[in-house]
């Protein structure tokens, strides 16, 4: 039987996720066309059974508020899936022109270094409230590391001639390489230190 390959070009035989943490939960089983018009969304963890090029798709589409605005990324979010996949197409040619390894293997080092280990919630004792640092679920992690790639991209091409494919490989290459020009490793660097203060 025939390899199943990224949009036809790239394979992901041989990467693996080195994260113990979030290795039940980065799924590598591509499929011919990443849009399964979420199958798994009635089961439990059922987002962790998705194709993670699938689910970066779909968070294309659906990128989440910032204090309650979408007017940075209302432009993309018309919900045609097409629009969606052409966008992350061109994004892997540039992150395979630009780092010269598979797109698939980047993306997927990209979210383990962006990903948030610990987060801040406000506690309440007779009236007044604190910070508290608790960990991370796994599933939250990916989904914040995936949001903030977006958010980040559209937050770069928004008014400016940058378009979106572009953003979005400088995000996803940013967070490969632990800069924090990339909104999601400043986003998780900003939010552990912030935790690490409110022990």
């Amino acid at each position: 039987m025939a390899e199943v390959k990224v949009f036809n070009r790239w394979p992901t035989t041989g990467i693996k996720v080195d994260d113990d943490g979030l290795k039940a939960y980065i799924s590598l089983e591509p499929t011919i066309v990443p849009r399964t018009g979420a199958k798994y969304a009635g089961q439990k963890f059922g987002k962790s059974q998705v194709f993670i090029v699938e689910r970066l798709i779909n968070r294309l589409m659906v990128p989440g508020h910032r204090a309650k605005k979408h007017k940075l990324t209302s432009g993309y979010c018309t919900g045609k899936a097409l629009t969606a996949y052409n966008i992350v197409e061109k994004c892997f040619e540039i992150i395979e022109k630009k780092t010269g390894k598979n797109p698939v293997a980047v993306l997927v080092k990209g979210i383990e270094n962006a990903a948030t280990r610990e987060e801040i919630v406000t506690i309440e004792y007779g009236g007044a409230r604190y910070p508290k640092a608790v960990e991370c679920s796994p599933t939250r992690r990916v989904d914040l590391v995936l949001r903030f790639f977006i958010q980040g991209a559209y937050d770069k091409c928004f008014g400016s001639k940058i378009p979106a494919h572009e953003a979005l490989a400088e995000e996803i290459i940013a967070a490969f390489d632990n800069n924090p020009k990339g909104m999601a490793v400043s986003k998780k660097r900003e939010v552990e230190r912030q935790a690490d203060a409110s022990r």
